[in-house]
C-alpha cells in the first residue's frame, strides 16, 4: 500500500494575525508541509477579544480560535486558515504559579474539517503589578523580561481606560504612562502588567513555535481508514490502577485517536509502557 500523498504540498494558508505570529508558525508548516503560511494584511482580530480587556472574548477558545481563522479565510478567499487563541492567569494544573493555555486550529474547507492542537504553557512572564508613583519597580521590570517583552499601563481603580497604554518596550514612555495613570487612579496607584500578544513577548512566541510543530506533524499523518490528514490524539481516558489497592487513580490509562473527516478511532495504551501507578498518586491510598 502507497503511503498518502501530502495534500497540502505546494499551498497557501491564511494566518489570522494582528501580531507577527507568522513569524513562529509559518516556517515550521513551511518545513513539514511544504504549505505557505501567510498573514491576512489589515484584519482586525481584536474584535473577537482583547488581552487587555477592553474587548472581552465571547465564547471558548476553540470558538474563538475559528472565528478568527475564517476571518481570515474570508478575507484572503482561501480554503485553509490557521489561527491560535490564548489565556494566561494561574497554572491550569499548579494555581500557586502563573501559566496558561494555548490553542492552534486549522480550518479546511477542502474537506470540511477542524484540527487542532493544545499547550499547557510552563513557562510564561504573565505577571502584574500595583504600585505607588515613588515605589520601585525596577524588581518587577527584571522578573517580566522588561523591555524585550512588552508591558501595559492603566489606572489601579477608575471607570475609564483613558489612560490605558499598550506595548510599553521602553522606560521612559513607562514612566509616562505609569504617572498619568496613577494620577486618575482613584487610590493614587498605576497597574502594570504584561502585554502577552505575540509581538511584544518572545516567551510566548517560542509557545507558538511548539504548537505549530505539533499542528504541523499532525497534519501530515492521515487517517488509516479514510486517509485524510489530521489523526491524531482526540481524548484520554483516566483511571490507571494503583498497583497497591487497584483503586483507578487520575492518571491516564487510555488514550483515544481519531479522525475528523470519519469516525474512526483508536484506543492506546500509554506509549511508555506503564500499567499501574504509585499509591503516592492513588486517592484511596494517600487520600
Amino acid at each position: 500500500m502507497t503511503e498518502p500523498k501530502n495534500v497540502f504540498f505546494g499551498q497557501c494558508a491564511v494566518l489570522a494575525t494582528m501580531h507577527g505570529k507568522e513569524q513562529a508558525i509559518a516556517p515550521v508548516f513551511l518545513a513539514t508541509l511544504n504549505l505557505s503560511v501567510f498573514p491576512a494584511r489589515g484584519l482586525d482580530t481584536d474584535v473577537l477579544g482583547t488581552f487587555s480587556g477592553e474587548i472581552p472574548r465571547c465564547g471558548t477558545i476553540l470558538d474563538t480560535a475559528v472565528a478568527k481563522a475564517r476571518l481570515g479565510m474570508d478575507a484572503m478567499g482561501l480554503p485553509f486558515g490557521i489561527a491560535s487563541e490564548g489565556s494566561f492567569g494561574p497554572h491550569p494544573l499548579f494555581s500557586f504559579i502563573p501559566g496558561g493555555f494555548e490553542m492552534l486550529v486549522f480550518v479546511d474547507d477542502e474537506r470540511g474539517t477542524t484540527i487542532h492542537e493544545s499547550l499547557v504553557i510552563d513557562e510564561t512572564n504573565y505577571a502584574h503589578l500595583v504600585a505607588l508613583p515613588e515605589e520601585p519597580i525596577a524588581k518587577f521590570l527584571v522578573q517580566v523580561g522588561f523591555p524585550s517583552h512588552g508591558l501595559i499601563v492603566r489606572p489601579n481603580v477608575c471607570d475609564t481606560e483613558a489612560a490605558l497604554v499598550k506595548g510599553i518596550v521602553d522606560l521612559h514612555t513607562l514612566h509616562i504612562a505609569f504617572a498619568a495613570a496613577a494620577a486618575i487612579s482613584d487610590d493614587g496607584c498605576a497597574r502594570i502588567d504584561t502585554d502577552m500578544r505575540a509581538h511584544l513577548n518572545p516567551t510566548r512566541m517560542k509557545s507558538l513555535t511548539t504548537l505549530a510543530t505539533r499542528l504541523s506533524e499532525r497534519l501530515s499523518s492521515c487517517c488509516p481508514s479514510c486517509a485524510a490528514p489530521g489523526w491524531g490524539r482526540v481524548k484520554i481516558i483516566r483511571g490507571l490502577p494503583c498497583q497497591m489497592c487497584d483503586t483507578a487513580t487520575e492518571w491516564v490509562m487510555i488514550e483515544v485517536f481519531g479522525c475528523a473527516a470519519c469516525t474512526y478511532q483508536e484506543e492506546r495504551l500509554r506509549t511508555d509502557g506503564l500499567t499501574y501507578t504509585g499509591p503516592a498518586n492513588c486517592p484511596a491510598c494517600n487520600p
